[in-house]
């Protein structure tokens, strides 16, 4: 079957097999940053944006990309042009192992795209699907409130 959608600003018609991951078709075109963790939809570490939305990838079909927008990290920033986002959680000391990272960035994301000065207690929510296994998570949450306060000072796009 063929599919048309957008993968962090690029339009693509690929071909996909009728069982495929959404984890597999990213990671097929390029977009490493979503990882295989779990594959039952449990750690995060596949999260991917479909429309704005998280999603696990492990656990979506390829085939409901159809016609729709997805983001991965590579979506948000770049080595050299880092969105604010992930500029925060390297500032915070946020990234250790750096495997749950990318999940972690995009639920809170789309948490920022919501919730202008969001409360610990809503970060610990938004991220509860994600699971870290270095951090304790305090850094974290210090990172995603970062963020928030340099949304709030315009550094954000």
């Amino acid at each position: 079957m063929k599919i048309q959608f957008e993968l962090n600003g690029t339009t693509h018609y690929v071909d996909i097999d009728a069982g495929e991951s959404l984890l597999n078709l990213v990671r097929r075109l390029g977009a490493l940053s979503a990882r295989s963790g779990c594959e039952v939809g449990d750690c995060g570490s596949c999260t991917v944006l479909l429309d704005g939305r998280p999603v696990r990838g492990c656990i979506t079909f390829a085939a409901k990309a159809q016609g729709r927008v997805v983001t991965t990290v590579e979506g948000l920033g770049t080595m050299d042009d880092l969105h604010p986002l992930q500029q925060a959680f390297l500032d915070t000391g946020a990234v250790q192992c750096g495997y749950c990272t990318p999940g972690m960035i995009l639920v809170a994301y789309e948490l920022l795209t919501k919730e202008e000065d969001p409360t610990a207690e809503q970060i610990r929510d938004a991220l509860a699907g994600n699971l870290c296994r270095c951090t304790g998570y305090r850094k974290i949450v210090d990172a995603v409130q970062l963020a928030a306060r340099r949304k709030a000072e315009g550094l954000w796009r």
